[in-house]
């Protein structure tokens, strides 16, 4: 047993050595949005990464994963948080994380949509449609600003005559 739970974390520090530094940016800040949430009173380390999109465009770059999430022994509010072993047969919830990060030398982020629950629940078809819309919202982000403006726009919204 002891086995198989070495070669799955050897396999989780493997992809984590894979991903990009804006992925690993995108799995921190998924974990800290879902043990901010007042439902969640263990910790939970990434098990795996299902899927990973990252494109660039010239307003950016997008990241969409799919992590699935693994319960840990230890209370989030816990003042140890490392050598938390993970707990068979216990929750392991899913998340779709889709960001977009602007170009700058420290990247900002311009949007995002986070969702985090039970696999089976992330699978329905309709939250699947919604995650998917909400997935395209984030990644236009920052393009239609330059796409929508309009000779007198910003006379207009000031006020002044166009």
């Amino acid at each position: 047993m002891r086995f198989l739970l070495a070669l799955c974390l050897g396999l989780v520090a493997l992809a984590g050595a894979s991903q990009s530094p804006l992925q690993r940016r995108v799995v921190k800040e998924v974990l800290e949005y879902f043990h901010g949430r007042s439902n969640v009173h263990f910790l939970f380390k990434e098990q795996a990464v299902d899927g990973a999109v990252e494109r660039e465009d010239p307003s950016g770059t997008f990241v969409q994963l799919r992590l699935s999430l693994a319960q840990t022994a230890c209370r989030k509010k816990a003042p140890r948080r490392q050598n938390c072993r993970i707990l068979e047969n216990q929750r392991k919830p899913a998340c779709l994380a889709c960001y977009k990060f602007d170009g700058g030398d420290v990247p900002k982020v311009l949007d995002k949509y986070q969702n985090c629950g039970p696999s089976h629940h992330l699978a329905a078809k309709e939250i699947k449609q919604r995650d998917e819309a909400e997935c395209r919202a984030v990644e236009e982000a920052g393009k239609s600003a330059d796409a929508l403006y309009l000779p007198g726009m910003y006379a207009f919204s000031m006020g002044l005559p166009a």
